[in-house]
């Protein structure tokens, strides 16, 4: 008898791995079996300054125009530290922004979402966004409260590319067959891609609002299972010379890691000059950014930007 229930107990166990393993390589292999869906570039680039200046006074100003970028930030009360520094830092450069909340705050005004799961207050944020703003913005930029942005840098990243086409941008990140954009470093979604992704909710059996599995996933790989199933595929963000634009850690940190890696060359080694991300920041080292990125200014030199990406209109931008 003690034989039969440990071999019982031994069949159970091996069977709910066994669902467990067939479940996860369920979710995680989508779209793979559809040939229509072709990939066609994991990297892209920023135009390079040749590019702008080859273009005429005329496009320019069009371009510099015609670039409109929403910016949504998730948010729930634990973080009003951080929700404040955004709100007074970068985020008054998005041509509109809108903070998500997992619940109602009093503090500050937010669309409230009324859920603490993470995937959830994605998937809704989005839906709403799509419903709102789909025709108004060509960009959608995705961001936590950890973030710091350089709105202008994203502006000039997406400059010549066009958003009618399906676009998933950021930091690249590999899990297994999943290729997804990492959301500590940022999303940002053309406006193909998110009529894509506003579609997809509908179909509860290919992108499930509590996820499919047993454990869950994190919202930012769910948000790349969804999307693959529409053909929309994750691209990393270069500069012209093949370094990362978005960054899932701080400047700090990536100093750091440049000195310990490329002690001759450390500010080479760390980041790109036309960097659009940092993340992992807390309140007080988001004006400190602020300050070096927007402030500080060597008097009597100029800067000769062929662009120039105004702040929206009644903004008191700084």
């Amino acid at each position: 008898m003690i034989y039969e229930s440990s071999s019982f107990v031994k069949g159970v166990v091996l069977g709910g791995a066994f669902c467990m393993l067939v479940t996860l390589l369920g979710h995680i292999k989508v779209g793979h079996g559809t040939k229509a869906h072709h990939h066609e570039h994991h990297h892209i680039q920023a135009p390079n300054k040749e590019d702008v200046l080859n273009l005429s006074e005329g496009e320019r100003v069009e371009l510099s125009k015609s670039i409109r970028i929403y910016c949504i930030i998730l948010v729930k009360p634990k973080d009003l530290g951080h929700w404040a520094a955004v709100r007074e830092t970068w985020s008054k450069h998005c041509d509109k922004v809108e903070f998500y909340s997992s619940e109602n705050v009093k503090v500050f005004d937010s669309v409230v979402l009324n859920t603490n799961d993470m995937w959830v207050m994605m998937r809704k944020a989005y839906k709403i966004t799509y419903e709102r703003y789909k025709d108004e913005f060509s960009w959608f930029f995705l961001a936590y409260p950890t973030t710091f942005a350089i709105i202008e840098n994203l502006k000039y990243f997406l400059l010549k590319k066009d958003p009618s086409q399906p676009f998933y941008i950021g930091h690249t990140v590999k899990s297994g067959d999943l290729e997804y954009v990492d959301g500590e470093g940022g999303i940002v979604l053309s406006t193909e891609s998110l009529r894509r992704l506003s579609r997809v909710f509908e179909d509860t059996d290919k992108c499930p609002e509590q996820g499919g599995m047993i454990w869950k996933l994190a919202e930012d790989k769910q948000l790349a299972i969804c999307l693959k199933y529409t053909g929309v595929f994750a691209e990393n963000a270069e500069d012209s010379e093949g370094k990362d634009v978005f960054n899932t850690k701080s400047v700090g940190a990536l100093i750091k890691e440049a000195m310990s890696t490329h002690p001759q060359q450390v500010v080479d080694g760390c980041c790109s000059d036309m960097a659009i991300t940092f993340s992992g920041l807390a309140p007080n080292h988001m004006h400190v950014m602020m300050y070096g990125v927007y402030r500080l200014r060597p008097y009597g030199h100029t800067y000769n930007d062929a662009l120039v990406f105004l702040p929206p209109a009644g903004s008191d931008n700084d």
